[in-house]
């Protein structure tokens, strides 16, 4: 039955442009045959009128492209306030009719098929359908006849569905109709510019603005209705959290002169320069040099064991974090002009934060507006035994192994993402015996296969004995030993070691800030919208608490989005552009990557095709003795528009730059192909992969001409 209706449905359409009876519902058609319909209108108004309504009815019910033309002819032919209920109630029942119908003939179907496309709508509807449905239509950004069949598969209720959209298409409709009214008292070109159609035309243009200022409006009311808001402020804006979100976020704010806080209650630059980027990279240095003296045989020179004390390698990494800690400090940020606090900062409503300082006093600040980058913290699997296992993170191993004398001898690495897998590979080339312990069937599952089983070959090679599909069950201790004991394949592994890190991820922190307190919805991080709005449009999220990517500069790239929206987005608010996001694993080869990947373009449907360049065939990598890797870039079937790139070797992370310029500002490999790159270095074969990709879409047929050209001109 679904597929007869379907069918006829489709027919019907197609008879409409087969006939073209489309042309009726145009402007012109409009105009010339204004006339005729008053002379009809005039004999018979109650049949026009409802010939009217039944026709629009038809056009919304059946999609057809029209409604607008139809709404301005209901303004030329029945005047402003016969013409707007006509339109009112035809266009709801219309849509109405639409929305029934997707429901029936498809909800199910597409549902199961495009689940994943449709689940910002289906998460729209869910939590605020109707205000949702409102809001679209008040504010026409999508199509209205594309949210009638797109709500119709969601599981709103067609109740609902009617009189929101009542509601909602009002404010349209009349500015609609009124234009219609002013098109038909048009008697020649100076009619053109009479003052009530220019007006029409006006509000056609500054609707959609004045609509979505309106719903935000209603929105924000609703969600301040409960709290006082100051007469005064202290404060521009307050920002939580010293990390790399918050410090570019205070530094933006007094850059442009407003005034701001920045509340940090441990130490100022966050995760990244006290336990993470700059420490393992530090460390990871270390490791490499130790490795190239133990293999300096490829080099021309005499192999050699490295000597060195451990806790002379650490205290280089922490004189490292010395060293960059200016950068970071309360001194430089107070010199900008930004009013540091060192305490606990908790949100007591949404204008006013209460802090807890480190010197033991409490004080409240009003503000403007405030931007939470709270950052994130290593999550510690609950698996028994583990609280007196002595375990480590990678917030804690800096601090307790800087103590240490002797490195240690047999370490567990729990996980094998990015943090585990730089953990592992760099404590194995000091020395350490190192077991990396993961659940899934491969490491760094984010990347390629062919990519991850390119880190794990070399990271096998500098001696990390890798388990991947074993399953962390519990902790065990029997008298000195420390045993972790995994599953694999139905079997129990026992592990013995001294030292353990656990790396298997980090959760963002969302304790402790009273955003329970005052509604503000978190689920793994703080919910926000495109612009980085919570709840409360003056509060926003960036950086690690706010996901979905965990990077330093996606930090503080969401931090330009937030402060700029939050001092400045009652003037005007920019959504944050997730097109173009890097990353790099710094294991050796390192791994870096822009856009998609293989297995994402499959897992998402998108068509591609693969272009690659090997590293062992480039100069500069082989006069390294660093001949290893690969680029591997993903375009457009048939294009050399970018769509990703994955580049596995030495320097990597350096590498992508120029990928990530490309595809930031549209520029396809035959413009990398064109630009010199100095030889003999690395960065060549960013342009050896595009002429791989040149290679491959060569005109073929045209070469075979020329190559007769030149032999006819050879005589």
């Amino acid at each position: 039955m679904k597929k007869i209706i379907l069918l006829l449905i489709v027919a019907a359409v197609v008879a409409v442009f087969a006939f073209d009876l489309h042309s009726l519902l145009t402007l012109d058609s409009l105009k010339s045959s204004l006339g005729k319909f008053r002379e009809f209108q005039a004999e018979s108004p109650f049949m026009v009128a409802g010939v009217f309504f039944a026709a629009y009815v038809l056009v919304t019910a059946f999609s057809i492209p029209g409604a607008a033309v139809m709404t301005l002819a209901a303004g030329a032919l029945f005047g402003l306030l016969q013409g707007l209920i006509l339109v009112s109630f035809a266009s709801t029942i219309g849509a109405t009719l639409a929305f029934v119908g997707a429901r029936y003939l498809l909800r199910d179907s597409v549902q199961a098929k495009f689940g994943n496309r449709l689940k910002a709508i289906n998460e729209g509807v869910e939590k605020e359908g109707a205000f949702y449905l409102f809001t679209l239509r008040l504010v026409p950004v999508f199509p209205f006849f594309l949210i009638n069949l797109l709500m119709g598969l969601t599981s709103m209720k067609a109740f609902t569905f009617f009189w929101v959209s009542q509601l909602g298409m009002f404010a349209g409709t009349v500015v609609y109709v009124n234009a219609g009214t002013e098109l038909a008292k048009i008697d020649s070109l100076s009619g053109i510019l009479s003052p009530g159609l220019i007006l029409s035309f006006v509000l056609l243009g500054i609707f959609p603005l004045i609509a979505k200022k309106v719903t935000d409006k209603i929105k924000a009311r609703k969600v301040y209705a409960q709290w006082n808001k100051p007469a005064k402020f202290d404060r521009n804006m307050v920002v939580i959290g010293a990390g790399a979100a918050g410090l570019v976020s205070s530094y933006i704010a007094s850059a442009v002169k407003a005034k701001v806080t920045l509340i940090e209650a441990h130490k100022m630059g966050g995760d990244c320069l006290n336990f993470g980027c700059v420490p393992s990279k530090a460390l990871i240095k270390s490791a490499k040099l130790a490795h190239q003296m133990r293999h300096a045989a490829k080099y021309g020179l005499h192999a050699t064991t490295p000597g060195f004390s451990f806790k002379v390698v650490m205290a280089r990494v922490h004189s490292i974090i010395k060293a960059i800690e200016p950068h970071d400090s309360v001194e430089r940020y107070t010199g900008l002009g930004v009013d540091v606090i060192q305490g606990y900062a908790k949100i007591i409503d949404p204008w006013t934060v209460e802090v807890k300082h480190n010197s033991g006093e409490t004080s409240r600040l009003t503000t403007r507006s405030i931007v939470i980058a709270a950052g994130a913290e290593p999550v510690v699997p609950p698996l028994p035994g583990i609280e007196t296992s002595g375990y480590l993170t990678s917030d804690t191993l800096w601090d307790e192994f800087a103590k240490r004398e002797e490195l240690p001898k047999r370490l567990v690495v729990l996980g094998g993402g990015p943090i585990g897998c730089e953990l592992s590979q760099a404590f194995a080339r000091l020395g350490s015996r190192v077991t990396q312990v993961e659940l899934a069937d491969r490491i760094m599952v984010r990347e390629d296969p062919e990519i991850s089983a390119m880190a794990m070959e070399s990271m096998r090679a500098d001696g990390v004995n890798i388990l991947t599909g074993h399953k962390a069950v519990r902790f065990e201790r029997r008298g000195e030993q420390k045993i972790l004991v995994t599953e694999h394949q139905g079997s129990n592994v026992e592990i013995e070691f001294d030292d353990i890190i656990c790396a298997v991820g980090r959760k963002a922190r969302l304790k402790g800030y009273g955003l329970e307190d005052i509604g503000v919805e978190t689920n793994r991080t703080v919910v926000t919208n495109e612009y980085l709005e919570t709840l409360y449009p003056n509060i926003f999220a960036a950086g690690d608490v706010a996901g979905p990517y965990q990077f330093t500069h996606v930090a503080a790239h969401q931090a330009w989005y937030a402060s700029v929206n939050a001092l400045f987005g009652h003037l005007k608010k920019f959504k944050v552009d997730y097109s173009v996001i890097p990353w790099a694993t710094f294991t050796d080869p390192e791994v870096a990557r822009v856009g998609l990947n293989e297995q994402d373009a499959k897992e998402q449907g998108i068509a591609y095709e693969v272009t690659r360049y090997g590293i062992d065939d480039l100069d500069r990598a082989i006069a390294d003795s660093d001949a290893h890797g690969v680029v591997k870039v993903l375009t457009v079937p048939g294009k050399d528009k970018i769509l990703g790139v994955t580049i596995a070797g030495v320097h990597a992370g350096d590498l992508l730059a120029e990928f990530v310029l490309a595809m930031k500002h549209g520029l396809g490999l035959n413009k990398i192909l064109g630009t010199i790159h100095t030889y003999p270095t690395l960065a060549e074969a960013n342009k050896y992969a595009a002429g791989e990709w040149k290679r491959a879409h060569a005109p073929q047929k045209l070469l075979v001409w020329l190559g007769k050209y030149h032999a006819w001109r050879l005589g």
